[in-house]
């Protein structure tokens, strides 16, 4: 994949390009639909097909403390999206410049003259420029005079439902990973690298993998059955803990991964912590020793979860 920052990146070899704009947040299998729809349209037509994101995401700038929690960094969107096909990719930095360019200025300066749009393709309930005064009607307007179509993406419903990302958030706040997963196309996951810690699981005899989430808020919290990528050519079961760690007066979010019959270094690794079922929520506990009791029916519990699933040859949703 070609990954461009700014549109004075973008080479001219895709000039005469299909664009389509969007969050893609999660990238799920409405999101793959549409790039599906973005490269075929773009194949027919001879064009070059280009997603376009923010970052940060428009709401993330605007209202930053009500912002809705990621589903993917830009990094597991990137992954996510080569995984589609998605060949080239512009991220623009949404900023106050960004914020204050007016709708008919972004048409012209960014669709059709640094980027050659001949197809546009956005949600119909798209909104962009100054104040939010662009939408599809007005890109459809243009189009005309300027020489491009406007698609609207595709509606994608699964059991009669409409797939979306804040579907999916929800889903995930409420344990229900795989309904999640089976939204997404695959497992829900977090990737990130392996930091040191203050070893406490150690001590009580679970050693985990502390994965370094920054500042990130994903929708999980509580405790998991799951699965690792990135130590081998096979999945790692484990079962994993994100949260405060309410019995030590955590404050900041932690993910935890207390990996099977493994006991490698794995520091600085980059893994993936791929979520198969909800066990419990975090609870507070009386003693250490509570603790370490039901971090042991944990460890059973998800041993057999992940061994039901195995056993049934269950793939990735």
């Amino acid at each position: 994949m070609r990954f461009f920052r700014h549109v004075t990146a973008v080479p001219d070899s895709l000039r005469e390009s299909a664009v389509a704009i969007g969050n893609f947040d999660g990238v799920h299998r409405g999101h793959q639909v549409v790039i599906q729809q973005l490269v075929q349209q773009a194949d027919r037509r001879g064009l070059a097909p280009l997603v376009m994101v923010f970052e940060p995401q428009p709401q993330e700038y605007f209202r930053p403390l009500q912002a809705s929690s990621r589903l993917t960094t830009l990094r597991e969107k990137v992954e996510a999206l080569r995984r589609c096909g998605v060949n080239n990719m512009l991220c623009l930095r949404f900023d106050q410049q960004l914020a204050q360019t007016e709708a008919e200025e972004f048409v012209n300066d960014i669709l059709v003259r640094a980027l050659g749009a001949r197809l546009v393709i956005v949600g119909d309930d798209f909104r962009f420029g100054h104040g939010r005064r662009g939408d599809f009607q007005l890109l459809r307007s243009m189009g005309g005079t300027l020489g491009f179509e406007t698609e609207a993406m595709e509606t994608v419903a699964l059991h009669g439902q409409r797939i979306s990302s804040s579907r999916i958030r929800g889903l995930l706040a409420a344990g229900e990973v795989g309904a999640a997963g089976e939204l997404l196309g695959r497992h829900y996951s977090i990737t990130g690298r392996v930091i040191h810690g203050c070893q406490r699981g150690r001590q009580l005899g679970f050693p985990t993998a502390n994965i370094d989430v920054h500042d990130r808020q994903p929708p999980v919290r509580g405790i998991h059955a799951v699965q690792v990528d990135g130590l081998g050519e096979r999945l790692v079961d484990g079962v994993a803990s994100i949260g405060t760690r309410p019995v030590f007066s955590g404050q900041r979010l932690l993910l935890e991964v207390f990996l099977f019959d493994w006991n490698a270094d794995i520091y600085g690794r980059r893994i993936s912590v791929q979520f198969r079922q909800f066990l419990r929520p975090e609870m507070n506990f009386n003693s250490v020793d509570d603790l370490c009791a039901q971090m042991a029916r944990d460890v059973a519990q998800a041993r057999a979860v992940l061994g039901a699933s195995e056993n049934q040859g269950s793939g990735n949703p």
